[in-house]
């Protein structure tokens, strides 16, 4: 899997185990912070959420579950070469498959929001088939952007040309007209619960800018008239009944809020997404 580092205290997300054979969720980190196209920092957050996820408490009165009682490991951050855009997806899709061959699942700390592509090409190659739950403020759809076709702009576009094409959007609110006529846009829970299968695989991207600013200000691209904390909830409950084989949550770029509350949201969405890979149905004994 590619060289892992960690560098601050608290370096673990809190509650994570030590010992790795019996896990049965990982904890990864994917600092690639490379097609910023307003802001960067991304680098910075899978460092910033796991020393964020130290003001929590473990127990989420959402799911009423407690992270002590949940087996799941922190194994660090990919080391990925500053300036490498392709070696960095190579390696961070490599990282993936080595996950998945384990028969575990995963919750990927970014870094920036093309983190996805490779995850999700990783997963295709397992399983043929699966389907993207994808929360934003953007579509994410352009076919390049600044002159990149492999941007966090054009990721969901590059994600439905290897031939993903059931994504659900929840929570966007900026694109352009073509990527609007493209998009597949969930507007309520019940809405998404009647779209997908339950016995469909189903990967999970969160970006932070999906939340609204005034709650979240420290992400690379902010944008007006998001949604807050218990409006996501309902989303993660009708999704706790569903086939959810990994996530990751990306776009937090922790130093433009210093304030410290972006990394504390993150990192209490990252509380809930592994209480919701754990109390899924489809899985026996920590296995896909």
């Amino acid at each position: 899997m590619g060289r892992h580092m960690r560098t601050v205290l608290y370096s673990s997300f809190i509650s994570s185990k030590e010992a790795l054979k019996d896990t049965k969720i990982k904890l990864l980190g994917c600092p690639l912070d490379e097609t910023s196209s307003f802001r960067g920092g991304t680098r910075f957050a899978p460092d910033s959420i796991r020393k964020a996820s130290w003001t929590l408490e473990t127990f989420s009165p959402y799911f009423k579950l407690d992270l002590d009682e949940i087996y799941f490991t922190d194994i660090g951050n990919l080391d990925l070469p500053q300036g490498n855009l392709l070696f960095s997806l190579e390696i961070i899709e490599n990282a993936i498959k080595e996950i998945i061959s384990e028969k575990k699942r995963f919750v990927v700390l970014g870094g920036e929001h093309l983190i996805t592509f490779p995850i999700v090409k990783a997963l295709k190659d397992a399983y043929g088939h699966i389907s993207v739950v994808h929360f934003d403020a953007h579509c994410d759809l352009r076919d390049q952007y600044e002159g990149q076709k492999l941007s966090h702009a054009t990721v969901l576009k590059r994600i439905k040309e290897i031939g993903i094409l059931r994504i659900f959007q929840i929570g966007i609110r900026s694109g352009t007209k073509e990527e609007f006529d493209e998009s597949y846009i969930i507007d309520n829970p019940e809405e998404l619960s009647q779209a997908i299968e339950k016995t469909e695989p189903i990967y999970l991207t969160f970006d932070m800018d999906v939340f609204d600013p005034s709650l979240v200000p420290g992400v690379t691209t902010p944008e007006p008239g998001g949604l807050f904390f218990s409006e996501i909830i309902p989303y993660l409950k009708v999704l706790s009944k569903l086939h959810i084989i990994g996530a990751d949550v990306v776009e937090l770029s922790p130093d433009y809020d210093t304030s410290f509350v972006s990394s504390i949201c993150a990192a209490k969405m990252v509380r809930e997404i592994i209480i919701v890979l754990s109390s899924n149905s489809f899985h026996n004994g920590g296995e896909i």
